[in-house]
């Protein structure tokens, strides 16, 4: 099964800014170490937006997980980029009760 929408998927530009690629915030600074490794950068932050976009239509959902608010959907792969690697993130994704487009929740590696 796919990301239900994948093409349609949300990535808020702070997620991936005030999160995923900043190396002060305390839960996402180990994140962006991680995704700045691999040549994610914040002032080309619809890059990484582009690159989990590709993720979710490419990789199925390893699990769907029911919560009172709606449905996380977990999603696993390679993630192409900048720098030509692929290393193996997991995506979370949240599809809210009554909504049928998924918002990022969250993405890390993998292996780590």
């Amino acid at each position: 099964m796919k990301l239900p929408n994948a093409e349609r998927a949300i990535v808020p530009r702070a997620k991936i800014t005030l999160y995923l690629l900043s190396t002060t915030h305390r839960e996402g600074q180990h994140k962006a170490a991680f995704f700045r490794s691999f040549g994610f950068r914040p002032e080309a932050w619809q890059v990484l937006a582009s690159a989990l976009h590709n993720h979710a239509r490419a990789h199925e959902v390893t699990e769907v997980v029911p919560t009172p608010f709606g449905h996380t959907y977990v999603v696993e792969g390679p993630l192409h980029a900048p720098d030509s690697h692929a290393p193996r993130v997991r995506v979370v994704w949240f599809i809210a009760k009554r909504e049928e487009i998924a918002t990022l929740a969250t993405a890390y590696p993998l292996d780590a």
